[in-house]
């Protein structure tokens, strides 16, 4: 019998009924959706720059205070469309500690990744580790804001500008949270925001691009349609990248409930932080470099001397009860297929990628469920020890 076996053979829990995902799911109410489906039926009019996808950029232009907020099909494309659109050439230095598609989004743009280390205190790029690796082929940094938080955006742009390069970030999981008062979503030249289903704003799938130059807006504009070629920037490629009216109408109405949203996530994680912190060896990840979080993300960190077991094992253990955490991101960007061979040596990235943890958090994810998801943390603790000891 594994240790994990032997774990939860002592716990005394049952299996939730239906599986705990760790994405946010929130949904609009089915009538008014019904109704705005109606609408899109009733004029026939489904895609290509609609009137709700209109309507949808003007509320999130509104809501970030960016001169311009272009709705795209998904955050890949996104991170795409700004790398054409800045023209991009030769190297862009970015974390590895993100999501796989921040690094895949340069190599369909014929753009080599150069990762930087993350601070060995934060989640986010280690700043002070940039310009040793800016050379006259790096053409810009792209920086990720994650789990609701932000990277020092101050000492990132005044690195940029220092160098006459261009600065964007995946802000994937940032929509919302504010810097040093600001939104985040007008830093740099160019900001992108996922509206997957997992997001506290969500399309149900979609992405959004942030910019406040008036010349990048145009080129991104031109590049999204598969016909950009016949608008007025002249561009060399066209993505067909358009978001549809159906999940505009998803957005324009979760958009209405934001507030709602970022409130009960950031109830839920009062309430994990609570009970997470008297168990020996799990920290929690607390939003950095924001004065005001989404709470995307209930992220922890094991120390697996302090806890008992290790990280993979809390993993599977959560997993036998239906609780699907997520060891984010496992691995290190720069130790998949793809990049791998360059043989990076990033010692922060590689411990985090070894002891993070996201936990559920969202719609789905009340206080019944949140307290029994601590119980079977802290009886894991309890039971690990009584373990070892056999």
């Amino acid at each position: 019998m594994t240790k994990v076996e032997e774990i939860v053979s002592h716990l005394p829990m049952q299996p939730f009924n239906d599986p705990i995902p760790v994405g946010q799911l929130y949904f609009p109410d089915w009538r008014d959706y019904e109704q705005s489906m109606r609408g899109i039926f009733e004029r026939e009019y489904y895609n290509n720059n609609g009137p709700l996808v209109t309507a949808l950029e003007g509320q999130l232009k509104n809501f970030l205070n960016v001169k311009h907020a272009i709705c795209v099909s998904n955050a890949t494309h996104g991170l795409m469309i700004a790398a054409q659109a800045m023209e991009l050439t030769g190297k862009v230095i970015l974390p590895a500690h993100t999501f796989v598609a921040s690094a895949q989004s340069l190599l369909w743009c014929g753009l080599t990744p150069v990762f930087c280390d993350v601070k060995k205190d934060g989640h986010h790029i280690d700043t002070t580790k940039l310009e040793a690796l800016i050379t006259e082929d790096v053409s810009a940094i792209m920086a990720v804001n994650l789990w609701g938080g932000a990277a020092d955006l101050d000492a990132l742009e005044k690195i940029a500008s220092k160098h006459g390069m261009k600065l964007y970030f995946d802000s994937a999981q940032a929509f919302g949270c504010e810097y040093q008062g600001n939104k985040v979503g007008g830093f740099g030249d160019v900001e992108v925001f996922s509206l997957h289903a997992t997001k506290v704003l969500s399309a149900g799938e979609g992405g959004l691009i942030c910019t406040n130059n008036d010349e990048l807006a145009d080129k991104i504009r031109s590049i999204r349609p598969s016909y950009g070629t016949f608008e007025k920037v002249a561009i060399n490629k066209v993505a067909n990248s358009r978001m549809s009216e159906a999940q505009a109408a998803v957005a324009l109405l979760n958009l209405k409930n934001y507030k709602d949203y970022q409130r009960n996530n950031e109830n839920i994680y009062n309430l994990y932080s609570e009970r997470l912190s008297c168990i020996p060896g799990i920290s929690i990840v607390n939003p950095e470099g924001v004065t005001l979080s989404n709470f995307q993300s209930l992220v922890c960190s094991v120390d697996e001397e302090k806890f008992g077991c290790s990280r993979d094992d809390l993993l599977n253990i959560l997993k036998h009860f239906s609780v699907l955490a997520r060891r984010y991101f496992y691995p290190g960007v720069h130790k998949t297929v793809d990049f791998v061979q360059y043989g990076y040596e990033l010692p922060n990235t590689d411990h985090l990628s070894c002891a993070t943890l996201q936990l559920p958090i969202g719609a789905q994810t009340g206080k019944d469920v949140v307290m029994s998801i601590c119980d079977i943390i802290e009886q894991t603790h309890l039971k690990s020890q009584h373990v070892d000891l056999l």
